[in-house]
C-alpha cells in the first residue's frame, strides 16, 4: 500500500486576474509542493466568474515562467534601441533612476519628470502607487485617457454614475444585446451568463459589432455595422419604438427628461436613413427593433468598443437611451450595463498621496506620449520638456498611437526612461535602466471588478525571483532618495496599504477578505436598476445630455478645459461624422480589435498566445480583394498620414467591405518592417473628455 504524505499533495490558492479585463476573474491556483503554480481555474463558487476563465489566464504558469523574463536590473551599455546591456545592482539602478529626476529638475523643474503608468496590473497598491510619489515630488500629472474615456462619458452622461444591473441578470433576460464587445475573446464570463439565458429561458443573443467574430458566431441575430455607426442604428431602433408603440411612455413619464423632444427629433430617423449610414438592411434594423420592443427583459450589454471611436460617447448615450425608451430598466434580467466602477466607493487617499495634489502642476494626456516626447507644444501644455520617465504596467512604444511619433520620442538622447517590467518589452528596449518586476501570485494586492460587482484579494501565493521587486518597492525606494519617504503612505507594506485603505472605505479589512475570498458589492435592485431615479439631481435620465457640464468618471481638470469638436457633439442621440470617414484617397475603414490570445502587448510574449494567434494579419472582403488583384497570403500595404505598414492579407467574409480588421496587438517586431498597426492609429483628443481612437481611421491599401 502507497501513502503519500499529504506534505507532498498539491493545494490550491485563491486570487484574482489582475489584467486589464473587466471581468476581473476570481481564481483558483494550483500549488505544488516545490512553490511552483500549475493550471489556473475560475473559482466555481463566485457567482460571476462561475468556474470560467480565458485560456490564456488558465495557462499563466507559462508566462511566470518563461525562460526570456527579466530577472536583474539592468543598464544600458550602447546607443537606444542597439540591445546592449549590463547587469547592475538594485541598489545602483535606483540610485542612477533618483539621480537622473533630480537632474531633470533641476534643469527644467519638476514637472519635467514624468512617471507614465496603466493597466498592466489593475491590483489597486501596485498600480497606483506610482501617483502618490507624483504628487510627493511635483512631477507632472498622468491624464489617463487610453481606454475608457469615451464610453464611461456616454453611460454617465445618461445615468449620471457609472453602475448599472446586477450583469449576473443576464442568465435571467429573455434578450441578452451584446453590443460593441467580442466578449468570447475579451470577456468570457458575459458568455457564460448569457448562454445560460439560452439555455434556461430560450433567450436569443444578439451580438452587434464591426466583423464576424467569435461573439457574433455565437448570435442568433448578428449585426455587422460600419464602424462608428452604432448611434444611428440605436437612433433608428428608438425611431420604431416610437413609430410601433414599444417605447414605454408610462415609463420615460417619470424617469426621462425629454422624451417628447426625444420622439420629435427621430421622426427622420428611419430605419432606411440608418441603413445607409450602417451598411445594415432595412429588414435587419426591423427585425432587431421588434424583437428588443416586444421583449420587455432586454439586457443591453455594452463595450469598451465604444471607446474606440471618436464619435464613441455619443454612441454610447444613444445605445442606452434605447434601454430607456423601451422601460428595460423595470425588469430583472432588463436594462443597460457598462460597468460598476462606481460602486465600490474605495478611499485610495493616502495610497495615492492626493493630500499631496497641487492643482498648478500640469496634466499631461496618456494617449498623446509621442507628441508629448517630441515637443508638440500643445500637447505639453505650453510649459517645457519631459525629460526623465519612470514606467510601469504599460508598454507605450507598441500600445499607444501615432507610433512613430512616440518611438522618435524615446530615441531622444535628452530623455532618461528607467522601466519597471517583467519582459523585455519594445518600451524597456529604448530604457536606459530596466528593472524586473514581479507578477500578480508573487505579491499582495486587491482589486475590483468594473464588469462585474465584486472585491477580492490577491494574495501572495508563491516566492518571487531572489532578484525581483514589486513595484511598491520600487516606489518606496525612490521615496527614500528622493526625499519624501517621510510623507504619510510611504514605508507601508502592500497589506498596510490594504487594511487603510479598506478601513478608510467603511469596508472589512484583509484578514476578512484573506478568509472570504471576496465582497459582493451589488447594490439592491431598485438602486442597480434607478428605480429610485437616476443620478441626476432631478433623478431623472439625460436624453438631452450637458456634454461638458456633467460630472464625469475621469473628466479632465479644469485648466485643461473639454476636448475635441465639443460644438458637434448633438442635442440629443444621434449620428455625428466626427470619426475618420473613408474618402476617395483612403477608401476604408481599419478597426484594430483584440485577438483572443493576447491582451493588448500582455501574452504576446508566450509561445502557446503566438502560435494560436498565427501572424499579424488584416482582414479584407473578397471582393475588395478581388478589385485590388488581392489573394490571401498576400503581402499589403496599408497607410494614411501617420505612415504605413506591410502586412499579410486574410481574405474573408467576416468584415464588410470597405472595412478592414487587424486583430491583436503584436509586437512591433513581429510585423514585417518592424513597425506595428499603431503606425496607422491618431491620437488626436475625441470629445468631451479624451481618449484615443483605435477602431477609427481610414486607410488606403495597395498590394505590395
Amino acid at each position: 500500500m502507497n501513502i503519500v504524505s499529504s506534505a507532498f499533495k498539491q493545494s490550491t490558492g485563491h486570487t484574482a486576474c489582475p489584467h486589464d479585463c473587466p471581468s476581473t476573474c476570481a481564481l483558483e491556483v494550483d500549488l505544488a509542493p516545490d512553490g511552483r503554480i500549475g493550471r489556473m481555474r475560475g473559482a466555481r463558487d463566485n457567482s460571476y466568474t462561475a468556474g470560467v476563465i480565458c485560456a490564456k489566464v488558465a495557462r499563466y504558469a507559462e508566462r511566470l515562467y518563461h525562460p526570456d523574463r527579466l530577472l536583474k536590473p539592468k543598464r544600458r551599455a550602447g546607443a537606444k534601441g542597439e540591445g546592449r546591456w549590463q547587469d547592475v545592482s538594485w541598489d545602483d539602478a535606483l540610485d542612477e533612476i533618483a539621480n537622473a529626476f533630480v537632474k531633470a529638475e533641476a534643469a527644467h523643474g519638476t514637472e519635467a519628470v514624468w512617471p507614465y503608468f496603466y493597466a498592466g496590473t489593475m491590483g489597486q497598491v501596485q498600480r497606483d502607487s506610482i501617483e502618490r510619489l507624483r504628487h510627493a515630488k511635483k512631477y507632472s500629472g498622468f491624464f489617463g485617457s487610453i481606454c475608457t474615456n469615451l464610453a464611461w462619458t456616454g453611460y454617465v452622461m445618461g445615468t449620471g454614475t457609472l453602475r448599472g444591473p446586477d450583469p449576473r441578470e443576464m442568465a435571467v433576460s429573455d434578450c441578452v444585446v451584446i453590443w460593441g464587445t467580442n466578449a468570447v475573446a475579451t470577456q468570457v464570463n458575459v458568455m457564460t451568463h448569457a448562454v445560460a439565458a439560452r439555455k434556461n429561458r430560450g433567450a436569443k443573443i444578439v451580438v452587434i459589432d464591426v466583423y464576424d467574430n467569435p461573439t457574433m458566431k455565437q448570435a442568433d441575430m448578428g449585426l455587422i455595422l460600419r464602424p462608428g455607426t452604432d448611434a444611428a442604428l440605436a437612433c433608428a431602433t428608438m425611431h420604431v419604438a416610437f413609430r410601433d408603440g414599444y417605447a414605454d411612455s408610462a415609463y420615460m413619464a417619470k424617469f426621462a427628461d425629454d422624451p417628447a423632444g426625444l420622439e420629435a427629433h427621430l421622426k427622420d430617423k428611419t430605419p432606411q436613413w440608418a441603413a445607409d449610414i450602417t451598411g445594415l438592411s432595412v429588414e435587419e434594423i426591423e427585425a432587431f427593433a421588434k424583437l428588443v420592443g416586444a421583449t420587455k427583459k432586454t439586457f443591453f450589454r455594452l463595450g469598451y468598443g465604444f471607446t474606440r471611436s471618436r464619435n464613441g460617447a455619443v454612441s454610447m448615450h444613444a445605445a442606452l437611451s434605447l434601454a430607456t425608451v423601451l422601460g428595460s430598466w423595470q425588469y430583472e434580467g432588463g436594462g443597460a450595463f457598462h460597468s460598476n466602477s462606481d460602486i465600490f466607493k474605495l478611499n485610495k487617499a493616502e495610497l495615492m498621496g492626493t493630500a499631496f495634489v497641487d492643482p498648478d502642476i500640469r496634466m499631461l494626456d496618456q494617449s498623446q506620449i509621442g507628441r508629448v516626447l517630441t515637443g508638440d507644444a500643445e500637447a505639453l501644455r505650453h510649459r517645457g520638456p519631459v525629460t526623465a520617465m519612470l514606467i510601469q504596467n504599460t508598454n507605450p512604444v507598441n500600445v499607444a498611437p501615432e507610433q512613430r511619433l512616440v518611438k522618435q520620442g524615446f530615441l531622444r538622447d535628452d530623455l532618461f526612461v528607467a522601466v519597471h517590467e517583467q519582459f523585455m518589452t519594445e518600451t524597456a528596449e529604448l530604457a536606459d535602466i530596466v528593472l524586473p518586476a514581479t507578477m500578480f501570485v508573487e505579491h499582495d494586492d486587491f482589486y475590483r471588478g468594473g464588469g462585474q460587482s465584486h472585491m477580492l484579494l490577491g494574495p501572495k501565493l508563491v516566492e518571487p525571483p531572489e532578484t525581483v521587486r514589486t513595484n511598491l518597492f520600487v516606489i518606496d525606494e525612490l521615496a527614500k532618495r528622493l526625499g519624501v519617504v517621510h510623507l504619510p503612505g510611504f514605508g507601508l507594506s502592500e497589506r498596510e496599504h490594504i487594511d487603510h485603505m479598506l478601513a478608510a472605505s467603511g469596508r472589512p479589512d484583509f484578514s476578512f477578505f484573506a478568509e472570504e475570498k471576496w465582497l459582493d458589492c451589488q447594490p439592491g435592485f431598485e438602486e442597480a436598476h434607478y428605480l429610485n431615479g437616476f443620478a441626476h439631481p432631478d433623478g431623472k435620465f439625460r436624453f438631452r445630455p450637458d456634454w461638458e457640464g456633467t460630472p464625469a468618471p475621469n473628466k479632465p481638470p479644469k485648466v485643461l478645459g473639454s476636448f475635441g469638436p465639443v460644438a458637434d457633439l448633438p442635442m440629443f442621440p444621434d449620428q455625428i461624422n466626427v470619426i475618420e470617414l473613408a474618402d476617395a484617397e483612403h477608401p476604408f475603414r481599419l478597426a484594430t480589435s483584440p485577438a483572443r490570445n493576447f491582451l493588448n502587448s500582455t501574452f504576446a510574449e508566450t509561445k502557446t498566445s503566438r502560435d494560436k494567434e498565427g501572424r499579424p494579419q488584416v482582414m479584407i472582403n473578397p471582393a475588395d480583394a478581388a478589385s485590388l488583384g488581392i489573394v490571401s497570403g498576400d503581402v499589403v500595404t496599408l497607410g494614411n498620414r501617420r505612415g504605413s505598414l506591410r502586412i499579410h492579407a486574410e481574405i474573408t467574409q467576416a468584415v464588410k467591405p470597405g472595412v478592414l480588421v487587424a486583430e491583436g496587438l503584436w509586437p512591433n517586431k513581429a510585423h514585417l518592417d518592424g513597425e506595428g498597426i499603431n503606425v496607422l492609429t491618431g491620437a488626436d483628443a475625441p470629445a468631451p473628455h479624451g481618449g484615443a481612437a483605435f477602431h477609427d481611421n481610414k486607410v488606403w491599401v495597395k498590394a505590395s
